[in-house]
């Protein structure tokens, strides 16, 4: 166990779960969070946890935060359906349930997770500390500067500040986060008994991706809360749509857009789907709908360790297409936490870290982007293609893998 002082950047997902392996093994460790107070970041949606992040979580977690993480999420993903935007079926990925669950999907509310991971650190996550930028000093330690004129020492530093890391525009000034050229607009239908009956079922059962002809597409997704999660953040059930673009497909201003003009401008790019899909965003209130512009980590090539390092976002963030950032966040924590609690020097430590983590997190930035592109694709011959490859993995199942690898 190493007795160096960890300064963590950043109280997300990947910070706190961090936090809680390295301070279950009893590293000294703080969590330094912009946020003024826990109850800063309430985001209504659930977050989908896949075997990785859930073996991760595991492994950090003391036992009864486990159990709690368990009792609170939903075991198993729901069936992820592939349509045409006619709402003709492609594929629909069935989802077993495992026994194990750590080989299992989970879905849980953000705000709970979040929660989940905060318990018991109230002595280690400092809230209302905006990192600035950090010095090193002679004896090899580093000193953090927050904008409230403070300052810090720790023998090792983690960025965990998301994908505008200032710790890494600092210590990796050449590892670039870029956009990537496509648009997302995304709302929320709300679903009660009412509106269930007036979209097909599919909708509200599980995850679509929605593959039109040519040069977009749209994913959508139920988001729906216990009586204790939608009265603690506010989150009535809704489906979440997610209407993406290349940027000339869209109308210009669209960055000065309101809510209602975004979400005519989508409605109005979709005349012509099923009249169910237009209708999650017709329906959508305008003030739940917003513009999402998709950037991506540029992949670098290895850099020297030292005692300042990286996880999550802060280093390989990614599109969202394939839903697996915060995932990779979480498995990043748990090998990290492995590396400074097995590790007798701790820059050797971090150096085995990042060679696995680079290798693992930029192969899934590069599958995320291809995911992105994919999305949409102004190729009509090979979006046919892969609209007909996606049919006829819907009837031979060992063809599935192969289609969407």
């Amino acid at each position: 166990m190493t007795n160096s002082r960890v300064a963590i950047i950043g109280g997300g997902l990947g910070g706190l779960c961090l936090a809680q392996g390295l301070h279950r093994a009893g590293v000294d460790v703080t969590v330094h969070e912009r946020d003024r107070t826990p109850g800063d970041r309430l985001q209504g949606y659930r977050i989908h946890i896949d075997p990785t992040g859930a073996r991760a979580l595991n492994e950090c977690l003391p036992k009864d935060l486990w159990e709690r993480f368990l009792a609170s999420a939903t075991r198993s993903g729901r069936d992820f359906g592939f349509l045409t935007e006619r709402m003709g079926r492609l594929m629909v990925m069935e989802t077993p349930r495992r026994q194990d669950p750590l080989d299992d999907h989970h879905s849980i509310s953000r705000v709970t997770l979040r929660e989940l991971l905060l318990s018991g650190l109230s002595d280690v996550v400092r809230f209302d500390r905006t990192y600035e930028r950090y010095t090193r000093e002679p004896d090899g330690t580093v000193t953090l500067h927050f904008a409230d004129g403070t300052t810090e020492n720790a023998d090792i530093v983690v960025a965990a500040d998301g994908g505008n890391s200032r710790v890494r525009r600092q210590y990796l000034p050449h590892a670039r986060r870029i956009d990537t050229g496509i648009l997302t607009v995304a709302g929320r239908f709300p679903l009660t008994a009412e509106t269930r009956a007036q979209v097909v079922p599919r909708l509200w059962r599980g995850p679509n991706m929605i593959i039109p002809p040519r040069g977009c597409g749209m994913f959508t997704a139920p988001q729906e809360f216990t009586q204790e999660e939608a009265g603690r953040d506010g989150a009535g059930d809704y489906v979440m749509w997610v209407f993406g673009a290349s940027t000339g497909r869209f109308p210009t201003g669209l960055s000065d857009m309101t809510g209602q003009e975004l979400r005519d401008t989508v409605a109005e790019m979709v005349t012509g789907w099923h009249p169910d899909l237009r209708r999650l965003v017709t329906a959508s209130a305008p003030e739940s709908v917003s513009l999402l512009p998709v950037r991506t980590a540029v992949p670098v090539d290895p850099w020297p360790a030292t005692n300042i390092t990286l996880l999550g976002d802060a280093v390989h963030s990614m599109t969202p297409m394939r839903g697996i950032g915060a995932n990779a966040a979480l498995r990043d924590a748990c090998l990290l936490t492995r590396a400074l609690r097995d590790g007798a020097d701790p820059v050797t430590a971090i150096a085995d870290y990042e060679a696995q983590m680079r290798e693992y997190g930029f192969a899934a930035v590069r599958r995320s982007l291809r995911a992105a592109r994919q999305f949409v694709d102004d190729n009509r011959l090979a979006r046919a293609a892969f609209r007909g490859a996606l049919r006829l993995a819907g009837h031979l199942p060992s063809l599935r893998r192969k289609a969407l690898s």
